[in-house]
């Protein structure tokens, strides 16, 4: 019987956000010969629809928004080299306070352990060593991010069959240098509003907090154009604007905290994989 090949699981909210945290992972380990596994959580109808048309505007439509977002996520996975893409199929929440998050069928309304058995059936039929999702704020507070971090976990504990598990973050050095870079094009990085929400966590972690920072360089190409893939985003993307080269040296490198680990491989790491190979 041939050895099973080992499994990266990565799951995300909607379509695009593969790309952004972990593309460079998603491309380097599939051209090692490791199967990759994307779970995309929601249909992502509260993006923008063609011409820019926003949510909630006159000629919005989210089924034919949800139905270009799945055929740009499978242009995306093919960049990527994804060997396999799962779609759970829950309708966008929107931004946090939005109508959409109450809305039937919305990821966020949805209950975490009615969303997280779906998850575990597909745990245990792709038997993941690595699962890849966002931290507890759901890396900026997105509805849909912090929901696919929860049912990602309950659905861990209910099949204990991944050796590694991760929350994707940034350094606060680099979000830094972002801000320097989005700056020079215009763009100013959001700040959260502490009269809106005080106990909202400031975005990404102290460098020294990190515990795996993994070298994809080398893929800095495809992560780009995965990202142009999703082209009906293109609004929203900033990172398209830099060109790939200039995308590659900012981005280059992905971040993560280790929540979970059977290995004992010590820390700092550059590979999710230490200890599994």
């Amino acid at each position: 019987m041939a050895e099973r090949p080992l499994t990266l699981m990565a799951v995300h909210a909607h379509p695009d956000d593969e790309a952004t945290s972990t593309g460079g992972v998603l491309a380097r380990y599939a051209a090692e010969g490791i199967r990759t596994v994307l779970v995309t959580c929601t249909d992502g109808g509260c993006g923008d629809g063609p011409g820019g048309v926003k949510p909630g505007d006159p000629g919005h439509d989210p089924a034919a928004v949800a139905a270009l977002r799945r055929r740009e996520l499978e242009a995306s996975c093919e960049v990527l080299g994804i060997g396999r893409l799962e779609l759970l199929g829950y309708a966008d929440s929107g931004m946090m306070g939005w109508p959409a998050n109450t809305a039937p069928g919305s990821f966020w309304s949805t209950p975490v352990d009615e969303a997280a058995a779906r998850l575990a059936e597909l745990m245990l039929r792709h038997r993941p060593d690595v699962v890849v999702t966002y931290d507890e704020n759901g890396f900026y507070g997105h509805p849909d991010h912090i929901q696919a971090h929860r049912i990602t976990m309950a659905a861990l504990a209910l099949t204990d069959v991944a050796s590694k598990v991760y929350w994707t973050t940034a350094p606060r050095s680099m979000m830094k240098e972002f801000g320097r870079v989005m700056r020079e094009f215009g763009e100013d990085l959001p700040e959260p509003d502490p009269s809106e929400d005080p106990a909202m966590p400031e975005i990404g972690l102290p460098d020294e907090e990190i515990t795996t920072w993994v070298d994809t360089t080398g893929f800095g190409g495809r992560k780009f154009d995965s990202l142009a893939a999703h082209a009906s985003q293109g609004e929203n993307i900033f990172f398209l604007r830099m060109g790939k080269e200039r995308f590659t040296e900012l981005m280059g490198v992905e971040t993560f905290v280790r929540v979970h680990d059977t290995t004992g491989a010590p820390l700092p790491e550059d590979d999710l994989f230490a200890g599994l190979r």
